[in-house]
């Protein structure tokens, strides 16, 4: 009988942060990679270590031991550590797949100061896979994936070919019982060989080929003395033959016949926890994923790459960006299944990024006005189609003319005058650091002067900014003159003329382009009615809303019922959802009041203010929800000119706790499945979701940008948690949204759904969002509508900027034409224009870059084929290239 290979790999698992904040496991961390490379460098037969796949780990270790860099370099060039792909072990449903690509690209590229990564898409603890994980893989050079949760039970063998709906396809190797099967070895050789004999049987007919055992666990330290008695055992039976390897060592030689296939995504809880509640705890984290994620990808790269020189290309503050959502995208971070001090962190982290891409988006925006040749307004379009529709602008003393033209606000209250001490206005002085007053006023000119009586200071306050403005001169010259005369008044007077904020419509604004505005009058203007019932109606001859006095719900184009909140108890934690034994549910308020905000032509209003009574808490003991919190929630209801998309905004603080909120959509028709977007694609989903005993198989799934089902489109800000409801006759009826879930522990042991715990038992006060003010924005357009061009329109508005001329841009334009698919990418990468689009639809696209030529490259920027005006880009394929500049 020939013996059974078996390759012991030694690693541990590190989560950056979770049940401890960052620093604490740092130190842990900085332990463990001390005892790691003294064991390495003093014993031949601990030969491989694989350091979790992830830089991050790399680079936390060295901000402390930077004098260690050398003997990290060392090993890993000797095939000793293994480092990377990943910088950090990602969740790939809360994050954007922009955001999976940088997060191997900048692993891959730390990795090169080490030898190179390992080439092994790792992943081993995330809660389930993305459809385009195996294209992502491929288009990165690597052909082997390694992952646990999630596999269906289809899948009956430790290895499966694993395929992207565009047909590319690596070859999956399957811990059936997880990373740590080999954790915590015996250190006697005879106990060794029975815990391989007592694997074997644990797994049975699952084995396919060698033997699989990974060494280590969460945040195990390595473990002396294995290359030892693994040689022991080896010399002590002919069953088996054990070897201290690396994970692509074992997979060089693993069997790849006849395996077995798995198209899609993998979110299966057939035999591991998949997890799913972590979509919908502390929401508020998932919004800041997405505001910081759109931020980056479709502002801050895009405007820098066109509008700012070549030479000006923020790299160093855009990297920093990424890494602060490479470091958030870790599962624990994102999926906010984590202590407080660990939120509060990946907050402030997204707040970084995202002010990083607000400041580089708004210095290429005054780039661009500062080019316009002709003074006045200018629309931006920062999508790729060209889009026409509503607008909002600042505007001064001249308000565009005509229907097109929506006056929302008007202030004329900074004009005055004012008499002050010297002493005071030093004060106010060191304040005047720039040119804004706020988002709606900007300093237009300084003047300075001076009499017999006193000092004069006059400035003018517009709608616009002006980059000439003398601020530092001014403050300089006034600062001289109070210095001469310190005990004479200074007089400030503050000239503005009324400046109002104004929605105008306008048309076909180029794609990644520029037009001066020109507003046109709208085919379809919104009219208000404010019926005798007291319902409330906004219509555009395109949709129809009617808001339901009684209730607060509304219709759209006569579908009933929209927008009725749902709320029940949750006895769960941070990772599942867990109604209590005897739940209660509250789905309609106490009292309704609508009134009518906007009133059109271009754009108008409702707003839904309703009273609930939500029970306070869930008592543990009775299983039960117990007394009462008021609760006002506030909807606005918004439809535009010439579109058929009803916009939602519901506003509350949170009361309670121990709840779950969601509001239920009715559909047009009924469904018996969905169509949700996810990395680089859609994916399809049926009615149930795959689980068992210790999981129940929730179909609660998430979706990033949009959902549709039943001739219902939903656009949503950030990862938002969603499930088909209302069965009847095998089918459902209506689509419920989470908009929040309460709950108060990490983890918790007897939940309804999930009776074993799935971390510590700890508890977690910011899990509840008591006090916190919670909103959820959100689109639903009825009947055929694009849904990746609807996320555009809802989420990534047209913006304007002002500007006094005096370039040499045209009046309209476009920086780069990309036609045919959805763009997710505009950066510069290794001097020049870097694009990256994806297909959503089954068929072949042609892919067209008008008038240019270049390169498509793969994910590690190594180039594929030349082109020259376009492609064609395969059903559901990604593609990266690079322009050939001009």
């Amino acid at each position: 009988m020939t013996p059974r290979r078996v390759a012991v790999v030694p690693h541990t698992h590190w989560d950056r942060e979770w049940y401890d904040p960052f620093q604490t496991f740092r130190l842990r961390l900085v332990d463990t990679v001390d005892q790691l490379l003294p064991l390495l460098e003093s014993d031949p037969s601990y030969a491989r270590f694989l350091l979790d796949g992830q830089m991050a780990a790399v680079d936390d270790y060295l901000e402390v031991r930077p004098e260690a860099e050398a003997r990290l370099r060392a090993l890993a060039a000797a095939g000793r550590l293994a480092m990377g792909p990943w910088y950090a072990l990602m969740d790939e449903f809360l994050v954007s797949g922009e955001t999976i690509v940088r997060d191997l690209q900048l692993g891959m590229r730390r990795a090169t100061a080490f030898g190179g990564a390992m080439p092994v898409g790792y992943l081993p603890d995330m809660f389930g896979h993305v459809a385009q994980m195996p294209q992502l893989l491929r288009l990165a050079g690597l052909e082997h994936a390694v992952v646990w949760r999630g596999v269906p039970s289809a899948v009956t063998k430790t290895a499966f070919w694993w395929e992207a709906p565009d047909g590319s396809r690596v070859r999956a190797e399957y811990l059936p019982v997880g990373y740590g099967n080999g954790s915590l070895l015996p250190d006697d050789a005879k106990a060794l060989v029975r815990r391989v004999q007592d694997h074997l049987e644990e797994i049975g007919s699952f084995l396919l080929g060698d033997l699989l055992l990974m060494n280590g666990s969460d945040h195990l330290p390595p473990q002396p003395g294995l290359g030892r008695v693994v040689a022991e055992a080896n010399a002590l039976q002919d069953d088996f033959i054990l070897e201290v390897t690396s994970l692509p060592e074992y997979l060089a030689t693993a069997p790849t016949d006849d395996l077995e296939r798995w198209l899609g995504e993998l979110r299966s809880g057939a035999r591991a926890n998949l997890l799913m509640g972590v979509t919908s705890n502390r929401v508020d984290v998932k919004r800041a994923a997405g505001a910081a994620e759109r931020a980056l990808e479709r502002r801050a790269e895009p405007y820098g790459a066109l509008f700012l020189p070549p030479e000006r290309w923020p790299e160093r503050v855009l990297e920093l960006a990424w890494r602060e959502m490479a470091r958030n995208a870790a599962h624990d971070s994102v999926c906010a299944c984590s202590v407080d001090e660990v939120v509060d962190a990946v907050l402030h982290r997204y707040a970084s990024a995202r002010q990083i891409a607000d400041g580089v988006a708004e210095r290429a925006l005054a780039e661009l006005a500062r080019s316009m040749a002709e003074p006045g307004p200018v629309v931006v379009n920062p999508a790729a189609r060209p889009r026409s529709g509503v607008v909002e602008l600042v505007v001064g003393e001249v308000v565009p003319d005509g229907p097109g033209a929506q006056v929302l606000s008007e202030r004329t209250e900074l004009p005055g005058q004012m008499t002050l001490d010297g002493p005071t206005m030093r004060t106010i002085l060191g304040m005047l650091q720039g040119p804004r007053i706020d988002d709606d006023a900007w300093i237009q000119d300084v003047q300075v002067g001076e009499d017999e009586t006193g000092i004069d200071l006059t400035v003018t306050i517009g709608a616009h900014e002006n980059p000439d403005v003398p601020m530092a001169a001014a403050r300089q010259d006034l600062a001289s003159r109070i210095g001469a005369r310190p005990d004479v008044p200074v007089r400030v007077r503050l000239e503005q003329p009324p400046i109002r904020r104004v929605a105008a419509l306008v048309r076909d604004v180029p794609g990644f382009g520029w037009q001066a505005l020109a507003v046109v009058e709208p085919t379809h203007p919104v009219r208000v009615e404010d019926r005798a019932d007291g319902a409330v109606v906004l219509d555009n001859g395109l949709v129809t809303v009617v808001v339901d006095p009684e209730d607060g719900t509304f219709s759209v184009n006569g579908t009933a019922g929209m927008g009725r909140l749902v709320d029940g108890g949750d006895l769960g934690d941070s990772y599942n959802y867990s109604p209590p034994a005897r739940d209660t549910t509250v789905d309609r308020p106490e009292s309704v009041a609508v009134a009518i905000g906007e009133q059109g032509p271009v754009r108008a209003t409702a707003v839904v203010t309703a009273a609930y009574r939500w029970p306070d808490h869930v008592d543990g003991s009775g299983q039960r929800r117990v007394d009462e919190q008021r609760v006002a929630v506030t909807t606005v209801l918004e439809v535009r000119a010439d579109e058929q998309i009803v916009r939602i905004a519901t506003s509350f603080v949170n009361p309670s706790r121990d709840h779950r909120l969601r509001v239920h959509l009715p559909l047009p028709h009924p469904a018996d499945h969905s169509e949700a977007g996810c990395a680089f694609t859609s994916v399809r989903r049926g009615l149930t979701a795959e689980g068992r005993p210790d999981e129940l198989g929730l179909p609660t799934f998430p979706a990033r940008p949009f959902v549709t089902a039943g001739g219902l489109t939903v656009v949503h800000d950030g990862v938002v948690e969603y499930e088909l409801v209302d069965m009847a006759d095998g089918t459902a009826h209506a689509l419920a949204l989470t908009v929040l879930r309460s709950t108060g522990m990490l983890s918790r042991l007897g939940m309804a759904y999930r009776p074993f715990p799935a971390g510590p038992l700890t508890p977690v006060e910011g899990l509840q969002l008591v006090g916190r003010r919670i909103e959820a924005r959100y689109a639903v357009a009825v009947g055929p509508v694009d849904p990746w061009a609807m996320a555009d329109d809802v989420l990534v508005p047209l913006e304007s900027i002002g500007n006094f001329g005096g370039g040499w841009r045209p009046a309209s334009g476009s920086a780069l034409q990309v036609r045919g698919a959805e763009v997710s990418s505009v950066r510069r990468e290794a001097g020049t224009l870097e694009v990256r689009v994806f297909n959503p639809g089954d068929d072949p696209c042609r892919v067209e870059v008008a008038d240019r030529s270049g390169w498509l490259v793969d994910l590690r920027g190594r180039p594929i084929e030349h082109f020259d005006g376009g492609f064609t880009l395969h059903g559901h394929g990604i593609a990266t290239f690079r322009l050939t500049e001009r």
